[in-house]
């Protein structure tokens, strides 16, 4: 299980920045809800997922 996406440079950048902004956006909106009620804590870790989801894809 070590299959892992391949992307071009131009368009792991694309997809990188965008997964970061949406993550931001996220978990922006789990602080605003409140940070301690479920929703807030549910925003924030879709959020992180969101962010680091690039991690599991490589660029050429």
């Amino acid at each position: 299980m070590t299959d892992r996406f391949v992307l071009s440079g131009r368009r792991y950048r694309v997809v990188d920045t965008t997964s970061k902004l949406l993550g931001l956006a996220l978990v922006a909106g789990g602080l605003d809800v409140g940070g301690s009620t479920p929703l807030g804590l549910l925003l924030a870790v879709v959020g992180t997922a969101c962010a680091t989801m690039t991690v599991f894809v490589d660029h050429e």
